[in-house]
């Protein structure tokens, strides 16, 4: 069963409506309470990372996803902030972030870009870890973000997307991925990365380098 993390800055309902589509079984949970059933975790995310940080805070989930994703090597899939509460810190509100991946999240140079970042990007394909393969080669996927992530291990990255400067588009190490780009709104080619976390066997990862 997924777990869509159901919290105030969260788009958790465009998730269950793309699940819904693509027949996957899935629940809104509000609590960790309400993951009995739960095998896989995602964490939408719209909006600002401390707003998010604060949020999983306050009820409970940082402990739970820990025990759960760290100890226990269960599914975790992050979508937009989702990714970047990954990472150590974010500049935006100066945030100390989960912490599981090495690296930290930046806002967009404003004198060279436009911000946000809205609209379709072509995602290049990195490194081998079964994730990546759910990509489409010199496919493109809809992003809306005004900060970035920038891995301290490339080993992690498994898409880059540029605006103005590269940044990580879609990460993974082991039983933990995630994308900055919005998987479902982005097209048929944003439902197969979705359906292919939901498919993939993820005691087949507790194994891997982190890749």
């Amino acid at each position: 069963m997924i777990g869509i993390i159901d919290y105030r800055t969260g788009n958790s309902q465009s998730i269950s409506y793309a699940l819904e589509h693509l027949g996957v079984p899935h629940a809104l949970v509000a609590k960790p309470g309400e993951c009995d059933e739960v095998d896989k975790y995602i964490l939408p995310g719209v909006g600002a990372a401390g707003v998010t940080m604060e949020s999983l805070r306050q009820e409970g989930w940082i402990d739970h996803l820990s025990e759960k994703i760290l100890g226990d090597g269960q599914g975790f899939l992050g979508v937009c902030v989702g990714l970047q509460v990954l990472f150590e810190h974010s500049e935006e509100g100066d945030v100390e972030c989960l912490g599981w991946l090495p690296g930290s999240v930046h806002e967009f140079d404003r004198a060279e870009v436009r911000v946000p970042h809205m609209g379709w990007n072509n995602v290049e394909v990195r490194g081998d870890h079964p994730f990546s393969r759910s990509f489409t080669p010199g496919g493109f996927y809809y992003f809306v973000n005004s900060f970035y992530a920038r891995p301290t291990d490339d080993s992690v990255l498994v898409g880059a997307t540029t605006y103005g400067t590269e940044f990580a588009a879609a990460v993974a190490s082991k039983n933990i991925m995630a994308t900055q780009f919005h998987t479902e709104k982005s097209a048929r080619a944003g439902l197969q990365v979705l359906k292919a976390f939901c498919d993939l066997d993820v005691t087949e990862l507790k194994d891997l380098d982190a890749r």
